[in-house]
Parts: C-alpha cells; sequence; structure tokens
C-alpha cells in the first residue's frame, strides 16, 4: 500500500541568523560585558520589522540582539553540506557559560542543539553575532582562523 502524504521537510532554525533573513525573529537580547557577553533569551516570538531594527541606532542590530531563521543550508558559508561548522567550533573553542539549558524558544527546532546537544546550549548565551573587537577565542570559533 502507497501513500499520498507529503512528508514535509524538516526546516532547522539558525540560533545565530542575520535579521534581513527570511522568517527572522529576535531570539534574545545581548547583555553582560564586552569581555563576557550574555544573552537573554526570549520567552516569546518576536518577528523582526523596520521598526523593531531602526530601535538599535546607532548600534547595529546584530551587536545587540540574536536573531533567529530558518538555516539557510547551502546557501551559508558555515554550512557543509550535513552540519554546521560554526557550533562544531564554537564547542570545541569556548568554553561552557551555563550548566542549564538556556531558556530558549528554538531548541526543539535549532540545527544547532540537533547537531550538538547539550554542549551547544552550554556556550549559546555568550555569542554575538556581530562583535566589533572580538577575543582570538570568539573569532576562532567564528571563522575558523585566527
Amino acid at each position: 500500500m502507497t501513500s499520498d502524504r507529503h512528508v514535509e521537510e524538516q526546516h532547522l532554525m539558525c540560533p545565530s541568523a542575520q535579521p534581513e533573513m527570511m522568517n527572522s525573529r529576535v531570539l534574545g537580547v545581548v547583555g553582560g560585558t564586552l569581555e563576557a557577553p550574555a544573552l537573554a533569551y526570549l520567552n516569546q516570538f518576536l518577528p523582526v520589522t523596520d521598526e523593531l531594527l531602526e530601535m538599535t541606532q546607532p548600534a547595529k542590530p546584530t551587536q545587540v540582539m540574536r536573531f533567529a531563521a530558518p538555516c539557510q543550508e547551502k546557501l551559508c558559508s558555515h554550512f557543509d553540506g550535513k552540519d554546521c561548522g560554526l557550533v562544531t567550533r564554537i564547542v570545541q573553542i569556548l568554553p561552557a557559560v551555563t550548566e542549564a539549558l538556556p531558556p530558549c524558544l528554538i531548541r526543539i527546532d535549532c540545527r544547532w542543539f540537533q547537531q550538538a546537544g547539550r554542549s551547544a546550549c552550554q556556550r549559546c548565551p555568550q555569542v554575538v553575532t556581530q562583535i566589533d573587537e572580538p577575543t582570538d577565542s570568539m573569532r576562532m570559533a567564528a571563522l575558523g582562523h585566527l
């Protein structure tokens, strides 16, 4: 017996997306210090709007917020066809900053969590999409080189 049901492809979410990406939403607001950033996760979904992005001025939105959007897979320089190289490097290079899993709204669909599990979540709060003066370890995690 065959089924005519269409099986939907799972679309994992990128927790370090750009605000202009399709279906982007705010994951959290960056707090902490330059040396020790700490993401304050939102407890409800907040879609990205022009008005929201303008509120960050003069800072860039990616300096004060983290965004989530559907993973772009082959369109992303971090994707190798199967895995996200960014989270691989984050888990290998950056220290865990929490024991508890952060209160994340996208965990069930998060590419980082699906790929690296708890280890990704324990490092996620310190990740800021755009840092003007990153530490050597942040630069290495982001780019794969110093």
